[in-house]
């Protein structure tokens, strides 16, 4: 098969512990999953999860031990950090049963969802998609993924982000409102979910700015952290 110039390269991200990659399908979000959280953002609770998504080339991924170079992104003055566990889809399906859901997770990580939060309030002032706000370049900061088998904890496990040492999020996993399994059974039915599908899980509140040499640095327990710095 012959193409009018090359198509682009996989985009992937690393395994903890394994030379092989993980190749990304579709990057999913799941917004205001945290009840503090989503009373910071204006809602009241367990409505239904609201879901977005990111190009699959926003992803940065970040070598274990390593830190990754986020450039400072355009049009905005307000760019946020935004801590989450990330959910690894190794396979596929649609309308997946939530007693069932683990069976189609290939792993976990620590990401970031990245916001341009000046640009996603004014869209959402004027009630428009607010994708400028989520998709734009490196939007999605991405650690190692450890596969589900070593991170059998993870219900147990707790999610935190500092900025230049100063702690900003902290909560347990178990405060999400929608769980793992939820999120999988929600989303296969409005998609069908496909292996090196990425879901981005929603952050805990603490959400705020970050500026140019800021060192973002996020961990879950039992996953390998993840460092970033803003240039």
């Amino acid at each position: 098969m012959s193409y009018v110039f090359a198509p682009p390269p996989v985009v992937s991200a690393p395994i903890a512990g394994a030379a092989e990659r993980f190749p990304v399908h579709r990057i999913y979000c799941v917004g205001s999953n945290y009840l503090a959280h989503a009373q910071e953002m204006g809602r009241s609770g367990r409505e239904p999860p609201v879901f977005f998504l990111k190009p699959a080339d926003a992803l940065l991924p970040v070598e274990a031990g390593g830190t990754g170079a986020m450039r400072y992104p355009s049009l905005t003055h307000n760019l946020h950090h935004e801590v989450e566990l990330v959910v690894a889809v190794g396979a596929g399906g649609c309308d997946i049963d939530s007693a069932r859901a683990l069976e189609h997770v290939f792993g976990y990580a620590v990401g970031l969802d990245m916001t341009r939060r000046d640009l996603q309030s004014e869209m959402k002032k004027r009630s428009a998609p607010w994708c400028i706000g989520k998709g734009f370049d490196q939007a999605a900061p991405l650690g190692p993924i450890t596969p589900r088998a070593r991170a059998e904890a993870i219900g147990a496990a707790e999610i935190a982000l500092s900025v230049n040492g100063a702690e900003r999020q902290r909560s347990p996993l178990s405060q999400m409102i929608w769980n793992v399994p939820e999120i999988i059974a929600h989303l296969s039915a409005a998609w069908t979910l496909c292996p090196g599908d990425l879901i981005f899980t929603g952050t805990p509140a603490g959400v705020g700015p970050v500026a140019r040499g800021d060192l973002m640095e996020a961990s879950c327990t039992g996953l390998e952290p993840l460092r970033v710095r803003v240039s």
